[in-house]
């Protein structure tokens, strides 16, 4: 008797433990979680490997093998060669290419701070904000032109981070490239 309870107990735990383990809609098991940051990895390794991309200038983020780019590069060949970079990575299933071409002009100093600012400044604002999250989102800024980038729960969430983005000082423009998460 006692070992079929043993017994029993033992298949509850183990289900017990791949139900909190198993994904939902918009969130990822922990196998899912760390596979995603391999990806994330192994991409950011193959660009700052490549000539020709600025790994620095690029932000990578995974979800379920899809690979998103964002940031400013300097011209169209750096956004292309970042596509195939990733690409080439073993187990990226796609890409997305949402980096945004900057200026061709080095910044003074003094835009570099401003631009630094608002970045920080609008990434209080998320933090601040109850509806977003966060931690999920990448804010990039160049010459006024905030970008954010990342992965999030919901469209409300997205459009959400576009207002708050929108309201800070200094913000000429807003290129809200949020991915939306999905099955």
């Amino acid at each position: 008797m006692n070992t079929g309870i043993i017994k029993l107990a033992g298949i509850l735990g183990v289900l017990a433990l791949a139900g909190a383990c198993s994904s939902t809609r918009t969130q990822q098991s922990a196998g899912e979680v760390i596979d995603d940051s391999v990806l994330t990895s192994k991409v950011k390794v193959a660009l700052i490997d490549d000539p020709v991309t600025k790994a620095g200038q690029i932000n990578v983020e995974t979800y379920r093998g899809v690979v998103q780019l964002g940031g400013f590069v300097d011209n169209t060949r750096q956004k292309e060669q970042a596509t195939k970079v990733a690409r080439s990575v073993t187990g990226v299933m796609e890409v997305r290419n949402d980096l945004r071409i900057g200026a061709k002009a080095d910044p003074t100093a003094g835009q570099v701070v401003d631009d630094s600012v608002v970045t920080a400044s609008v990434k209080a604002k998320l933090a601040d904000d109850s509806a977003t999250k966060a931690h999920q989102i990448n804010v990039g800024t160049d010459k006024g032109v905030v970008q954010l980038t990342g992965f999030v729960d919901s469209a409300s969430m997205k459009t959400r981070a576009g207002e708050i983005a929108h309201s800070v000082d200094g913000v000429k423009q807003v290129r809200n490239d949020l991915e939306i998460r999905q099955m």
